[in-house]
């Protein structure tokens, strides 16, 4: 599979972290290394960690980064694992952290990792192929009230009732064992106007199904946390999400790092002791452009959110 992807909001993101020749940066969805390329080559003494989870990523990213090999180091895991992997390579603080929380386009468009509904595969999912968790287990195996839970909250999908029961009905007589079945099973649960949307019916179960297998938002909880301990005075973290509630971790995190108190309003004056850690730069997301809409559809749900360590 050639492993290349249309890195959202570039510019953006390259500007928000301010970049230093010096500096030390981590890059910790390095996917196609988009990002990556460009803050390696603004660099000369400094260092730039590439951090994926995927080993095809990697591959292909270290590949691209080639020219640049002296100052990156390549680091199989996931961001929710931040403090770690800083530790294990003796760096006490960082410069800037950019996270780019889409999935990448390569893992959605090879049919073959079982993440799209367009073409026949196994029932997977997986960003890390050495996980055990996969599709077919949450699918086959997890309660149906569980399955319409992570259907309404991570798909938002109004039908999560009706195709978690047809789910439940179906994996009773055979399990579901491929994506089109799935989507076959999905298409038999939905009211007629529902099949007519431009969306396809299969979207956001996929998309809930994808985030349960790989628990996402759990990761953007531990990477929010370690993050901005991690970051040097002056440091910068910058974070792109595409759903609304990977953007509602991130925002809600920055504003209780950029606040600092945590006394109850009533408390005439402040007894926690907390100061502030962050001063936040995007008061709103930033957003892409029309030209960036116009090349790459997939950018149209993304937000940027960056903050400033003080």
């Amino acid at each position: 599979m050639e492993f290349s992807h249309k890195s959202v909001l570039l510019e953006e993101c390259i500007q928000a972290l301010n970049i230093r020749p010096e500096g030390i940066y981590l890059d910790g969805t390095l996917g196609g290394a988009g990002h990556s390329m460009e803050i390696a080559r603004r660099l000369t003494t400094g260092r730039l960690i590439g951090v994926d989870r995927d080993t095809a990523a990697l591959e292909a990213a270290g590949d691209r980064l080639a020219p640049y090999r002296d100052r990156v180091t390549l680091v199989h895991g996931n961001f929710r694992d931040l403090d770690r992997i800083l530790r294990d390579l003796e760096i006490p603080a960082v410069d800037g952290m950019l996270f780019d929380l889409g999935v990448s386009s390569p893992q959605l468009d090879d049919g073959a990792r079982g993440f799209s509904y367009m073409a026949d595969a196994p029932l997977d999912m997986r960003m890390n192929r050495e996980d055990r968790l996969t599709a077919y287990e949450v699918v086959n195996q997890w309660p149906r009230e569980e399955l319409r839970r992570i259907l309404y909250e991570y798909g938002e999908e109004r039908y999560a009732p009706q195709i978690a029961a047809a789910i439940d009905r179906r994996r009773q007589e055979k399990p579901v064992g491929t994506t089109l079945e799935l989507v076959d099973v999905i298409r038999s649960a939905m009211p007629p106007q529902a099949l007519r949307e431009k969306q396809h019916p299969a979207k956001r179960t996929f998309q809930a199904i994808r985030i349960a297998v790989n628990d996402e938002l759990g990761a953007v909880r531990d990477m929010m946390e370690a993050a901005i301990p991690n970051l040097a005075p002056g440091g910068r973290l910058a974070v792109i999400t595409f759903h609304s509630l990977e953007d509602r971790i991130v925002k809600v995190a920055m504003n209780a790092a950029a606040k600092g108190c945590t006394c109850p309003p009533e408390f005439p004056v402040c007894v926690c002791g907390k100061k502030p850690q962050v001063k936040i730069l995007t008061r709103k997301p930033v957003v892409s452009g029309q030209e960036e809409l116009d090349e790459n559809p997939r950018a149209r749900s993304a937000k940027l959110r960056v903050c400033e360590k003080l």
